[in-house]
């Protein structure tokens, strides 16, 4: 091979390897990318603050609530119009129990707000300051029109502290779903305290 023949062959291999090396260089930069702008739609998904934590945590507890009541109020109210408003409110909150569960596990947040409980304002769980507990005790011990009023009262009640409940994640809340829930627990539950009001003025 004379000199000129193993001068062009040097020039060849070295633009092959500059040339592999480039693509080398390249390649990790083009799969970093949609990693990069996943991991940005992802952080995006799951903005909260803790506003938005404590109104899963503690809405999903006042759901389980009114469930609860819905449910027995289902099968014990003498009145059917109560009955069929009951079996409503059951079917409407038990999706949204299961929905804001999804987001707290999504956010990394605990489901549960018992280790955040303490020393914070109860007064939108309770029912004319009555817990849980002692409304269904109460309602357990009621039949017939006397039951009837009395859910209503307690429901009106409970839906009065979820729509407080909302309004307070509107005014401090940063999640967009979430945001979308809370003006949809207070229309909808504002519509179901006067449907409530109008059923109590006809005992």
């Amino acid at each position: 091979m004379n000199t000129k023949t193993r001068i062009a062959a040097f020039a060849a291999s070295l633009t092959l390897a500059t040339a592999l090396a480039a693509c080398g260089d390249a390649a990790p930069e083009a799969e970093s990318t949609p990693a990069a702008q996943e991991t940005s739609q992802e952080a995006a998904e799951v903005a909260h603050n803790g506003a938005d934590t404590e109104f899963a945590q503690m809405m999903i507890v006042h759901h389980e609530g009114a469930v609860e009541m819905a449910d027995l109020a289902a099968t014990n109210a003498e009145s059917e119009e109560v009955k069929d408003l009951a079996t409503e409110i059951s079917a409407a909150q038990g999706p949204e129990i299961d929905t804001m569960t999804s987001w707290l596990e999504s956010w990394g947040e605990e489901t549960s707000p018992d280790d955040g409980m303490e020393g914070m304002d109860h007064g939108d769980m309770e029912m004319e300051g009555l817990d849980q507990e002692a409304v269904m005790a109460e309602l357990g011990a009621l039949t017939g029109t006397e039951f009837d009023r009395r859910f209503l009262e307690l429901m009106t009640s409970h839906h009065e502290g979820a729509v407080g409940m909302a309004q307070e994640e509107l005014d401090s809340g940063e999640n967009a779903d979430a945001l979308v829930l809370a003006q949809t627990i207070i229309d909808a539950q504002t519509t179901e305290i006067a449907t409530m009001q109008g059923m109590l003025d006809s005992f």
